[in-house]
């Protein structure tokens, strides 16, 4: 499971000119879903993400999103599984099949409102437009394999 995290001060997705999902300070979740991920996958990354200290307070990376009363906005991105290796085309062949992918990205998101985040969602499998400010900006690439952080 990879996890794109993107601090921002405010971020929105839009399907079809509609706003389905949109927060204020917070945390921006591009989620990608691979062949094999687990329900533990899924737990690992929300009680990772829960835990996360990257909002500033003594130091610049020093509270969580709880701790700074900070959204979620979880948004599903099978691109982050794809292959670049041969050739000039991604292959999409280490992306989850979108019933189990769904599952997981879905199981992601009420974790992560059971430790008591504010979280927002895009509509799986649309086409999205994504929008946001990314604040500092502060980007992780968080990959969890195996219930364990890789």
């Amino acid at each position: 499971m990879i996890t794109i995290v993107q601090r921002v001060s405010r971020a929105e997705v839009r399907v079809a000119g509609s706003t389905v999902g949109r927060i204020g300070a917070g945390a921006l979740l591009l989620l990608g879903v691979e062949e094999g991920d687990l329900e533990a996958d899924a737990l690992t990354t929300a009680q990772k993400l829960a835990r996360l200290r990257f909002f500033p307070g003594r130091t610049p990376m020093d509270l969580t999103l709880g701790q700074v009363g900070g959204q979620v906005l979880l948004v599903s991105q099978f691109t982050l599984a794809a292959g670049l290796d041969q050739g000039n085309r991604p292959s999409f062949t280490r992306a989850a099949p979108p019933a189990a992918a769904e599952a997981l990205y879905d199981r992601v998101g009420a974790e992560l409102r059971r430790l008591g985040l504010e979280v927002a969602t895009g509509r799986f499998a649309a086409h999205m437009e994504v929008e946001l400010v990314n604040d500092g900006p502060v980007t992780f690439v968080l990959r969890v394999r195996g219930g364990r952080v890789d």
